[in-house]
Parts: structure tokens; sequence; C-alpha cells
């Protein structure tokens, strides 16, 4: 069967951005009087930042507003956003697309603020793309909302679309969408464990999971290039 459209995680999917979101939310912890516990990185992979903040109340004790430690991780981030790049092979994937003719959408649990300063910075922000964030839903990942509303912006139905994916709860989400997932992980993250029924790629190669996906009755649409 044909897939119309793949719809990317961003943090870590097509931005090599995980690194910088852990060092600020770490940065913010510790401007607060805390320290960030021990296993907090791998059990907050993918989640949004209200799930961080309540996982730190839960190991630390962490008692700050979230309002609060959202405006000092968010202030910390924005201001060093500008370093960002795309992770390794994704411009590969995305000439992939261009040439299958699919259409594309961002789908992050990010809030809109931070999605649009990492397109920006790798040159993913431009007229026409499709991108859905943590404030455009009511329900974020691993709910399927925010990739069932990406797939009604492009006018596909879930069934023809492919989730690429870096977490699991992201993972979960495309499933529980009716959509083909791809777990793609990061080459340092061999520890995250995809839930059944993930496709899941070579770290370093995801191109060789996604083209037999493609086919030739695919229509032609627009996707924006890296710079």
């Amino acid at each position: 069967m044909s897939r119309k459209a793949v719809l990317f995680d961003m943090d870590g999917t097509l931005v090599d951005s995980e690194v910088l979101h852990f060092e600020t939310l770490a940065a913010a912890v510790e401007s607060f009087g805390y320290a960030v516990p021990d296993g907090y990185a791998e059990r907050v992979t993918g989640r949004t930042i209200g799930d961080c903040h309540a996982l730190l109340a839960e190991m630390v004790g962490f008692a700050l507003p979230l309002d609060d430690f959202v405006a000092r991780k968010y202030a910390l981030y924005i201001e060093r956003a500008g370093s960002l790049r795309t992770r390794e092979g994704a411009q590969a994937v995305l000439a992939l697309i261009r040439s299958s003719g699919a259409a594309m959408a961002i789908v992050s649990n990010s809030d809109r603020m931070l999605a649009d300063a990492n397109l920006t910075a790798v040159g993913l922000q431009t007229p026409g793309l499709v991108s859905v964030t943590r404030n455009d839903v009511r329900m974020g990942k691993p709910h399927p909302e925010p990739y069932l509303r990406a797939a009604w912006l492009l006018g596909v139905e879930p069934s023809d679309c492919i989730v690429v994916e870096d977490s699991a709860p992201g993972a979960s989400a495309g499933l529980a969408a009716g959509m083909t997932v791809i777990g793609w992980p990061e080459p340092h993250r061999p520890d995250i464990v995809f839930p059944a029924g993930t496709v899941i790629a070579d770290p370093h190669d995801l191109v060789a999971t996604l083209r037999p996906l493609f086919s030739t009755s695919l229509e032609t649409v627009p996707v924006p290039r890296i710079a």
C-alpha cells in the first residue's frame, strides 16, 4: 500500500536537539537549588515539559510552580537554539521525500516557541510547512491527537501516513492514530524500547527503511528544503 505523507517528530528525529533540551532543563533545575536525579534523562525522552516537571516533583520533591520552571528553561533554550543542526542523515531523508512526492509535516511534543526556534535554526521554517505542537492540541503524545491533527491538516487519511519517531511515547501516539510507525532511535540510545508494531530503522540509515514504503503513485507535494 502506498503512503501519501510522512509525519516527523522533531527533537532527536529531524533536529539534533535532545542534548540542548536536557542541558537547559538541568540548568533550570539547578538554578532553583535542585539537582537532576540519576536516570531522569532516560525517563523524559519524548515527554512534554509538564511531564518533565511532574517527574521532578516525584523524584526529588521539586516544588517550583510549573510556570516558573517553564519560563526559566525556555529562556535558556531560546538563547542557545541558534547553534542547532539537523540530525545526521536527516537531509538524505528529506531529499528522498522530495523525490517521492510525499507530503510532510512536523509533529512535536514541544511548545510552539521552541518548535519554531528549532525549525528556524535548521532552515525548515518555510511557508507551507505543516507543523503541530503541544499548543495546538488538547492532548500531547502518547495520545494520538497530534498525529491525527497533522493528517487532517495535510488532507490525508491516517492509514496513508508514515510516522518517524525517536521515542517510545511518540511511536505509541502514531500507532494509536492508525499509522505506519518507524522507530529511528538516536545512535546513543540503544536503551529505547519501542512498542510492538513499530518498524525499527538503523539509527544511521533511515532511508533504507523508508524508501520501500513509497510508490510512484504518490501525489507531488512540495517539501521544504534545509538550507
